[in-house]
């Protein structure tokens, strides 16, 4: 192994247990041809770490670990296997716990059989020279996790860097077990050692990134998902966990993160503990806000979806959902009626009853979508003559299978529109409505009402103005206005 002496440079050593990515993206070692594609892929995770602009210094395979105040990912066999024992060594030998990173499961793997620098499976976390292991479960997609409580600051702050991962990164679920030695006497289970403590929980309050120590307090693992932003862990592992679990590092090296209250005055001390309240409000509102949107999405993609790409049923749910919003009373006539007898829609509002048609165009919008509604209306005397439609609306999804911003502002020419007795709609509009919550022009849209100027000035901006389709007679059924 290549020496590497220990000076006071202000960088933390810290050992992972791949080969520097730097030489190995632009040649791999020939001795190595074939784990040269494993090799590159266990260093590519490590190669966008700002080392020097967070206080560290990264000791790769091959290199000395004896002064290392922390390890990442380590290997017990095999490559990595005399680097991880030389870091253990050291910290013992200076008394101090030896601080590792690791993680669970393997991200770009969707069966969870990848290569991982452990030499096994993803999933799964040994120790060294303890029983017991940490298994993982991979959750599904967007599972919710959450801090646990009760967090001391320096795992809360991990926690609150971890929970703003992407909506897709994925998660495991962990659960210490036993470990099973197979014998030629048989098989000898040795209960796990250590405690493990929850940091992100799921749903059902299983640790999702957690926190080992063994009994002995001579290894503190962190267990976190693959898949991270290796920057924001490494910041934290110089700014908090060693200043919380090996603050000798620090001073050994004489880093600039390293700061000794005891010799503070009373203007550095009041300075660091805003700084950090401040960090701590920043990262719980980022996570509060974050979620807020992803929940806020979750309600509105939906009605996106069903207004602008849907069809069918979907587009039909999507406008029903509006007009409810709106204030409609609203039934879905397919479903009351049985088959397509009617319109989709029977849509009641002050007095007023309006038969809605709910349809979809992949390109433009035919007129035999009109002679429909005109034949619903006309047969609609004879399905509930206790019922007479005041006013009519056909609600239309056109051009759908374009972008919506290369869709015509309108569903047909005026003068198609000019000459029916009930309004034409395009969905689009009912979403531009729904976005802003401008109910009366959802109302005055639907009960072919004009709108007036007030409610101009609650359009959403940039969005067209209500159709001034003005009150039409209706001449079906006992007559009436809308």
């Amino acid at each position: 192994m290549a020496a590497h002496t220990s000076s006071p440079n202000g960088l933390v050593p810290v050992h992972v247990a791949v080969y520097d990515p730097a030489p190995m993206e632009e040649e791999p070692d020939p001795q190595a041809v074939d784990y040269a594609p494993k090799l590159v892929a266990a260093s590519a995770k490590y190669a966008g770490i700002s080392w020097t602009k967070h206080g560290a210094e990264p000791r790769w395979l091959d290199t000395d670990t004896g002064t290392c105040a922390a390890a990442i990912n380590p290997s017990f066999s095999g490559r990595g296997a005399d680097e991880f024992d030389r870091f253990l060594s050291g910290a013992d030998l200076r008394g101090e716990p030896g601080l590792i990173i690791a993680t669970m499961g393997t991200a770009d793997d969707d069966d969870d059989r990848g290569w991982s620098v452990f030499g096994r499976p993803g999933g799964r976390v040994d120790f060294r020279h303890f029983s017991g292991a940490i298994v993982g479960e991979r959750l599904l997609a967007e599972a919710e996790v959450s801090l646990a409580p009760g967090l001391n600051a320096t795992d809360r702050d991990l926690g609150l860097r971890l929970l703003n991962r992407p909506a897709n990164a994925p998660w495991w679920a962990m659960t210490l077990q036993a470990s099973a030695l197979e014998g030629r006497r048989g098989t000898t289970v040795r209960e796990p050692e250590g405690e493990l403590v929850p940091i992100l929980v799921d749903s059902l309050g299983k640790p999702v990134v957690a926190r080992w120590t063994s009994g002995d307090g001579q290894q503190i693992w962190y267990v976190i998902p693959d898949g991270v932003d290796w920057n924001q862990v490494v910041e934290w592992l110089v700014q908090r966990a060693l200043p919380e679990h090996v603050p000798a590092a620090l001073r050994r090296v004489r880093s600039r993160h390293h700061a000794d209250p005891a010799l503070e005055t009373p203007a550095e001390t009041q300075a660091r503990s805003s700084l950090e309240e401040l960090e701590r409000r920043y990262l719980e509102d980022k996570a509060r806000l974050e979620g807020e949107l992803k929940r806020a999405r979750q309600e509105a993609e939906p009605m996106r979806s069903g207004l602008l790409y849907g069809s069918a049923k979907e587009l039909e749910d999507a406008v029903a959902a509006v007009l409810r919003a709106a204030g409609f009373a609203v039934t879905e006539l397919d479903e009351e009626l049985g088959g397509t007898l009617s319109a989709d829609l029977l849509a009641v509002l002050n007095g007023s009853t309006c038969l809605v048609e709910v349809k979809a165009a992949a390109k433009n919008a035919g007129e035999k979508l009109i002679s429909q509604l005109h034949r619903h209306l006309e047969k609609w005397p004879q399905l509930r003559p206790g019922q007479p439609v005041t006013c009519a609306a056909l609600i239309v999804n056109h051009q759908h299978s374009l972008d919506p911003a290369d869709r015509t502002a309108e569903v047909y020419q005026r003068r198609v529109v000019d000459a029916l007795p009930f309004p034409v709609i395009a969905s689009g509009d009912l979403l531009r409505w729904w976005r802003t919550q401008d109910w009366p022009a959802v109302q005055a849209a639907v009960l072919g009402q004009t709108h007036s100027e007030g409610d101009r000035d609650a359009s959403p901006a940039g969005g067209r103005e209500t159709p001034a389709v003005g009150r039409r007679r209706w001449p079906w059924g006992k007559g009436g206005t809308a």
